[in-house]
Order: C-alpha cells, then structure tokens, then sequence
C-alpha cells in the first residue's frame, strides 16, 4: 500500500460531507507513475500474465484505463518483492 501511495497509483477518495465521489489517483511520484503506466501499457500486449489480467477486468466492465492502472499497480507489488526478496522474476507456473 505505501509503495502504490508513494508511486500515485494509490486511489482516493473525493468526498465532500454527504456527497460520495469516485476515486482517483494522484499524488506522489509523476515519474515514476508515468514509467509504470507505460510498462503497464507494454505487459498488456505482451506478457501472458498480465494480459489475463487486464482481459479479465476489461470483461468485467471495468473501462481500459482502470485496468491498465491496476495493471500498473500489480507490477509496483511484484517489483517491490523482487527487490524485498532479491530475487528475479519468475512468471507463475501454469496449470
């Protein structure tokens, strides 16, 4: 969560009293947010994984830049473990 806060690719809430707002991300690191997007952007059409992924929320009905900002997000929590574990990434075995 600090890591996806850190990057803005946390969402929040815009509220106002009463009134309940959508959520949007923002804040932190433009830059690093940006290289994520376009990482995310390159593993939708590329990397089986996160290919399912986005393809699985796409036909859920969420709109494709929500999915491509999930997308985004998933790769900060992989890249945080790999560096958490010092390990390279591996993709998960396929059953």
């Amino acid at each position: 969560k600090q890591a996806a806060a850190l990057a803005g690719l946390a969402p929040f809430n815009v509220d106002s009293g009463t009134c309940r707002g959508k959520r949007k991300i923002g804040g932190g690191r433009k830059r690093v947010r940006d290289a994520l997007y376009m990482a995310a952007l390159n593993a939708v059409r590329r990397a089986d994984p996160f290919k399912v992924f986005y393809a699985r929320l796409r036909q859920a009905g969420k709109p494709a830049k929500l999915a491509l900002i999930a997308v985004a997000r998933k790769l900060l929590t992989i890249l945080n473990a790999m560096m958490r574990d010092r390990k390279p990434y591996r993709t998960a075995p396929s059953t």
